[in-house]
C-alpha cells in the first residue's frame, strides 16, 4: 500500500507535465490573431502634410475587441484606439503623437502595442514610429545674378548650382515662389538645374529669384532659403532708342549668347556677330524701328533720324 501512492502521485505529476506542454504547444502553433501589419516609421504632427499621422493598418483574423497604445521606456503614453470591437479584416488606425490630455509628444521613437481581449493576448510590435519636427537644413551658395538663355542652343540654357543637407532629405526648388524642381528620392547632396520651362515651354524673359528648401521623410519643410537672382533673355538691346544723324553710323550693343544676330532697318537686312551692331542709319529724317532676332527671339528698339 506505501507503494501504490508514491506511484499514483508520480503518475499523475507526468499526466499534469504532459497536459501543461500539450498547451504549451498548442498556444505555439495557434495561427496569431493579427495576420499583419502596417506602420508607418517616422512622421512630423507639425509638417500640415499626409505624414502629419503615423498610419497603423492591422489585419485580424477575427473579430476582435481591440485597446492599441505607444509607449516610450516602458511607460503608456498615448492611447491610440481604446475597447473598440472590430470585424475581420483591415483596421485603419492613426497615432497623432498627441497624449490623451491633448499634449504633443517629444521627438523620439514610441512602440504601439496591441491588447486582443477576445484572445487574451497583449501584442509588443516590433516597429518603433519616430516623431520627428525638426526641418532639414540646406546650404546653397548664394549667387547675387546670373544670366540664362533657355533656347535650346547649348549656350547658357540653364543655371546650375550644388547643393548640400545635413540629413537625407528631398531638395525643392522655388522660382518666384513656384516650385519647379524636386529631388525623386532623398540624399545629402546634388545640383539644382533651371531652365525655366514647364511643360516644355521656354519661360518669358525677366528676373527670377530662386529659392531653396527640402523636405524630410517625417514631411517636414524646410523655410525657404533665397539664394540666387536669375535673368532670362534672349535677345536685349542696351538702350531703348537710338538717335543718330541722316545717313550717319548707329553704334548699339545688343545682348544675346547666340554667335550672330539678324537685323532689319527700313527695308534693309544682314548678318551681323553678337556684341556692338554698327549700321548706317536711313538718309531721310523720321522714326524707325531696329530689328535683331536671334535662335528665334526677336528684339527692336526705336531709331529716331533728325
Amino acid at each position: 500500500m506505501g507503494r501504490v501512492l508514491p506511484t499514483a502521485f508520480v503518475l499523475a505529476l507526468v499526466a499534469g507535465s504532459l497536459g501543461a506542454l500539450a498547451l504549451t504547444q498548442r498556444a505555439k502553433t495557434e495561427p496569431s490573431p493579427l495576420v499583419a501589419v502596417r506602420a508607418d516609421r517616422v512622421f512630423s504632427p507639425d509638417c500640415r502634410c499626409r505624414q502629419q499621422m503615423a498610419k497603423i493598418d492591422l489585419v485580424l483574423r477575427r473579430r476582435e475587441r481591440l485597446e492599441v497604445w505607444m509607449e516610450r521606456g516602458g511607460r503608456r503614453v498615448a492611447t491610440v484606439v481604446g475597447g473598440r470591437t472590430f470585424a475581420p479584416g483591415r483596421v485603419p488606425l492613426g497615432f497623432t503623437g498627441v497624449t490623451d490630455e491633448g499634449i504633443t509628444l517629444p521627438d523620439g521613437a514610441y512602440a504601439p502595442v496591441v491588447h486582443l481581449a477576445r484572445s487574451h493576448r497583449t501584442i509588443r510590435l516590433p516597429y518603433r514610429i519616430e516623431i520627428d519636427t525638426r526641418a532639414p537644413a540646406i546650404e546653397v551658395r548664394k549667387t547675387p545674378m546670373a544670366v540664362i538663355s533657355p533656347d535650346g542652343d547649348g549656350h547658357a540654357d540653364s543655371f546650375r548650382t550644388p547643393y548640400r543637407l545635413q540629413e537625407p532629405a528631398r531638395a525643392v526648388l522655388l522660382a518666384n515662389d513656384r516650385q519647379t524642381f524636386a529631388a525623386r528620392r532623398p540624399a545629402r547632396t546634388g545640383t539644382f538645374v533651371w531652365d525655366g520651362r514647364r511643360n516644355g515651354r521656354a519661360p518669358r524673359p525677366g528676373i527670377y529669384v530662386l529659392d531653396a528648401t527640402a523636405r524630410d521623410a517625417a514631411g517636414n519643410l524646410a523655410k525657404p532659403y533665397p539664394f540666387a537672382v536669375v535673368q532670362v533673355r534672349y535677345v536685349v538691346f542696351a538702350r531703348p532708342r537710338v538717335i543718330a544723324r541722316p545717313g550717319g553710323r548707329i553704334a548699339i550693343r545688343v545682348s544675346t549668347d547666340a554667335p550672330t544676330v539678324e537685323w532689319r532697318l527700313n527695308g534693309r537686312t544682314g548678318t551681323a556677330r553678337r556684341g556692338t551692331l554698327i549700321l548706317r542709319a536711313p538718309r531721310r529724317p523720321g522714326f524707325y524701328r531696329l530689328f535683331v532676332t536671334a535662335a528665334g527671339h526677336a528684339a527692336k528698339t526705336a531709331v529716331v533720324v533728325a
